[in-house]
């Protein structure tokens, strides 16, 4: 059984995370583990009270086969918990790092973008909320997901993409994640 550590803060965007939650858990047999900072109760952009599963200081790459960044406004200030080691741990280990939205501020910086094909909500969104980014020549300015050397990035208006990327990274097979994909834009014909 496939496993996934999601990073959920104080404002996090619910939506951005919900598919692997939901169908990931429910259809494919995903196991989620929801964590917070610190591990205690958080509100969602939506108003969703949560308790999470554990602290993030729990979490070991050993343990999972993918770490997800769900996006939230606290990513752009000081205020955003520090994932650089943890992030860089589950690479080193061969495993996936997946960011959202503001997630991938944490991402921009770590430095873990500056060599790799990635997205977000914008380029300038990297540039003027990670002062250190230096991956402008590799940003892909597209509304899917992006995955490159085991690290998959999505703008917040992708959930679906960031979803079956994230699937398929943990094992779901192509078609699998082909036909959640066709689900769901089947609802926006």
């Amino acid at each position: 059984m496939p496993r996934i550590a999601i990073v959920l803060t104080e404002g996090y965007a619910d939506w951005e995370c919900a598919f692997l939650n939901g169908i990931g858990r429910a259809y494919y047999g995903v196991e989620t583990k929801n964590v917070a900072p610190d591990g205690d109760k958080i509100t969602s952009l939506g108003g969703i009270m949560t308790l999470p599963d554990d602290s993030l200081a729990n979490v070991k790459p050993k343990a999972f086969d993918a770490l997800v960044l769900c996006g939230g406004s606290i990513w752009e200030t000081d205020n955003a918990p520090d994932v650089t080691q943890l992030a860089l741990e589950f690479l080193d280990e061969e495993k996936s790092v997946a960011a959202i939205c503001g997630g991938t501020l944490a991402l921009a910086k770590a430095g873990i973008l500056d060599e790799r094909h990635h997205t977000s909500n914008a380029p300038d969104y990297l540039t003027a909320n990670a002062k250190m980014y230096n991956g402008e020549s590799h940003y892909v300015d597209q509304v899917t997901a992006v995955v490159d050397q085991n690290v998959i990035t999505a703008p917040g208006n992708a959930p679906a993409h960031f979803s079956a990327a994230i699937f398929q990274a943990v094992g779901i097979d192509e078609k699998t994640a082909s036909e959640f994909l066709g689900m769901l834009s089947a609802e926006h014909r």
